[in-house]
């Protein structure tokens, strides 16, 4: 299976690509560079990606899943709760298609500021 990295600067973060038509068309897409916004316990950032949502996209995600919103056409990397969460759940602004899985901590993203750089990269 394909990995990306997602590199923050300061951080890096791998993940694998699941066997969907967004992890496709993002792979397509890279290498990709944006910038971070964030989003409570979410960053987020635009990709020249546009993908319909799939059948099985949701709102609440388990983190360390990787999430393309098709509203936004953005990446979300969802880390904790987010100021529409209930309870203790991770729940993005809309129904995100889930295209990837994280490979590290997804915690560690608690440091990345809204306006960093981003790259993402296919790992060879």
């Amino acid at each position: 299976m394909t990995r990306i990295r997602f590199d923050f600067g300061t951080l890096t973060l791998d993940a694998e690509l699941l066997d969907t038509p967004t992890s496709r068309a993002v792979a397509a897409a890279l290498p990709i560079s944006s910038s971070a916004m964030t989003w409570g316990e979410e960053v987020y950032f635009e990709v020249p990606v546009e993908v319909a949502r799939e059948p099985g996209a949701r709102s609440v995600v388990t983190p360390g899943e990787v999430a393309y919103w098709p509203d936004g056409h953005c990446i979300a990397l969802g880390f904790g709760r987010t100021p529409i969460s209930q309870g203790d759940e991770t729940r993005l602004a809309s129904p995100c298609n889930i295209f990837a899985k994280a490979l590290g901590d997804v915690k560690t993203l608690a440091k990345v500021r809204a306006g960093a750089k981003i790259t993402v990269t296919k790992v060879e």
